[in-house]
Parts: C-alpha cells; structure tokens; sequence
C-alpha cells in the first residue's frame, strides 16, 4: 500500500518495451511511478500439482491481494502479452469490492476488433488501439488514473471525531466489533467532509475482526482487503486516530489470518485484535 507521501502508482501488464518507456515517460511528466507485471506468474504464482485452489487461497485471491495491497490509481493492460491472462483478471478485478474502484484501461491492435470488443465486455473502462493509445498517453492518464484529493482529505483530518464516531471507537476497543460497525457506520453517513473514510476503514477493521472470532475465514479475507481503498489516502494521524499504528496491526492481523488459512482459523490469538489509539480533542 502506499501512502500519501509517494508518488501515485500505475501498475503496467506490459511486455513491450518500447510502449513500456512510452507509458513510464508520459507517466513520468504527470507525477505518477510505474511498475511493471510482464508475466501472471509475478502476480499468481503456479500452486503444486493437485494442491486446492479456494477463492481467498488460490489465483484469484493472490491477484486481488496484489493489487488491493499496491493501491494503483490506475491499471494498465496490453491485450496483446499472452503472457497476462487479462481474460480471466479484468472481470476478477471489476467484480471484488476491494478493486473495482480501480481504472482499467487497454491497449490492442486496431485490426482485432473481436479482442478489443471482448476487453470491453470484460470490465475494462477503456479500451482502445494502439496508435490512439500510444498518441493520447499524457490525456488518457490524466482522464483516466484515480486521484484521491489528498489535500482535502488532509484539511478534514484537521477537525474532531464526532460523538457517534468516539461511541464506535470506544466499542472496537472493549472489542465489541459488531456494536462498533453499528456505530461508525453512523458515523460515516452523517459525515460529510472527505475524512469520513477514516470512519469506514476502521468499521471494516471491525468487521474483520469480528468474522474472525466467527471463523468466518472468506469474510475476514474480503474485509481486510477492502478496507486498504479507504487507508490509502488518509494520513498517519487523522482527527486524533493514530492511523498508521491501526494500519499496520490491522495488516499484522491479515497476515497471521492467512498464515493460519481457513482450517487453522480457530487458533488466531485475541491478542493480535490491537485497540484502536486515538486522544479526545478537546472541543471549546
């Protein structure tokens, strides 16, 4: 995940080079990084023969766990690298909650219409030839890459948690995660500046939680996955909430999750459900 002090990140599933120095140079002049997937294989790596392959354990949850850990503003696919199966990626991608929010946009040869038609039917956002694509990079990056407004956000982190919200903290921290998905909810609909997603991503800390001590392994996966969008762009501390010390005890907890795996859930230690830490700002 990155925060908002770095750069905004494309993540590129491009072989060729010569569109890869032309996508890292427009890229470049608007601000953003890029990283490159050439191959599945750097995303989903091949399980053994005969080895099980669950949603949450197998190629589908490696490739959501990738991309909703990284955060990229935008996804781009070169439909002609046979070596990214984006047949089967882009629907997984525009159907998991934890990455439909991400832009996809590709790239094809104009005479394989059928292969660009079928990009779109997929879930791509855009899908278009590869002179117009190589032509229009700057703008299509700019149309295209999603761009949280980090200063806005930054601005709403400013003020005070309101009551309904301090009721939500003070219920995860007596580890009552249900009450406090109640309440924070709450929150987050009467909210309305830009750092209300502060409420939202500690609710689905909550919910992750509470799933585990329901053995629910497929939900805790799901939520601990989902809550990365709402993170991102919130700085370290926001409204009192030390933000970054939940962050990382609430991806300590997913990687313990899933260390476990689905038959070992019921030896995951309450201890690792970490208290929120967050002071009362006193109010005039």
């Amino acid at each position: 995940m990155h925060s908002s002090a770095d750069s905004p990140l494309i993540l590129g599933f491009v072989a060729d080079l010569i569109f890869a120095v032309k996508i890292e140079q427009a890229a470049a002049g608007l601000g953003f990084r890029v990283d490159w997937v050439e191959r599945g294989e750097q995303v989903v790596p091949p399980l053994p023969a005969g080895e099980p392959q669950e949603p949450f354990d197998g190629p589908a949850g490696a490739l959501i766990d990738r991309i909703s850990g990284q955060q990229p503003s935008l996804l781009i696919f070169d439909l002609g690298n046979q070596a990214i199966p984006w047949r089967e990626w882009l629907p997984l991608l525009k159907s998991s909650p934890a990455t439909r929010r991400i832009p996809l946009l590709c790239y094809g040869s104009h005479v394989d219409a059928g292969t660009l038609a079928e990009a779109r039917r997929c879930g791509a956002d855009a899908v278009l030839a590869r002179s117009r694509f190589a032509s229009d990079l700057p703008h299509l990056l700019e149309k295209y890459a999603r761009m949280p407004d980090f200063d806005a956000v930054q601005q709403g982190c400013q003020g005070e948690l309101s009551e309904m919200a301090l009721r939500g903290l003070e219920a995860f921290n007596r580890r009552e995660y249900f009450e406090a998905h109640e309440l924070l909810e709450t929150a987050w609909n009467q909210e309305a500046a830009p750092a209300k997603e502060l409420y939202r991503a500690i609710l689905q800390v909550a919910v992750a939680y509470y799933q585990i001590e329901r053995r629910n392994y497929n939900g805790a996966v799901k939520m601990f996955q989902r809550m990365r969008q709402w993170f991102e762009p919130i700085p370290d501390e926001c409204r009192g909430v030390d933000v970054k010390d939940l962050r990382l005890a609430a991806e300590h907890a997913y990687a313990l999750l899933l260390e476990l795996g689905r038959l070992r859930i019921g030896e995951f230690d309450p201890i690792n459900f970490r208290p929120v830490l967050f002071r009362k700002i006193a109010r005039p």
